[in-house]
């Protein structure tokens, strides 16, 4: 998938020294944005994301309702972005937390997703499956509802990482002999 000119429209002046920028084909025959000046690059990326399959005793998984942009209103698994900071373990437990009150374990990888994003074009999301340590389920930060439910009894997901998320986990259970809950 070759990069748009266009998403370089909003990059006009260069971070580093405020001089314009230049949408060129650099050395590799890619779409990049260049300073004028300086020659520093701005590079579209993915941003990375977590979310957190999180499954109880007895089976259920944890879904939120999206408080903000993308998708308010709408179900979701507790995710969020990667911050500069912190690994993508450290980000699915912290977001675990904040959007839950659950505090929690990994229990393992579940699967990435390079998917669309409607704020920055494209998110690269890991999914983790995630075991309860303590805490009470309650809506958190980001959510303005938090449930648990049977995989067979799940309301519409917004995300396609996530639906791909919760895939990859009932394909696991049927490869275990574990039935759904």
């Amino acid at each position: 998938m070759a990069i748009s000119p266009e998403l370089y429209n909003d990059v006009k002046y260069c971070q580093l020294c405020g001089k314009p920028m230049s949408v060129i084909t650099d050395r590799e025959g890619k779409t990049r944005s260049r300073c004028t000046a300086c020659g520093w690059t701005k590079y579209l990326n993915p941003i990375p994301a977590a979310a957190c399959l999180i499954v109880n005793d007895e089976g259920k998984i944890v879904v939120i309702k999206r408080k903000y942009e993308p998708n308010p209103g709408e179900w979701a698994l507790p995710s969020g972005y990667i911050e500069l900071d912190q690994t993508a373990e450290e980000a699915a437990i912290a977001e675990m937390q904040e959007e839950t009150g659950l505090d929690g374990e990994i229990v393992q990888f579940i699967d990435y997703y390079m998917g669309y994003s409607p704020i920055y074009y494209r998110v690269l999301s890991m999914g983790f499956q995630m075991r309860i340590a303590g805490g009470e389920l309650q809506a958190g930060d980001d959510a303005s509802e938090a449930r648990y439910v049977s995989l067979d009894e799940l309301p519409p997901i917004c995300f396609d990482s996530h639906r791909h998320f919760i895939k990859k986990y009932q394909e696991q259970l049927e490869k275990s002999g574990d039935s759904l809950k």
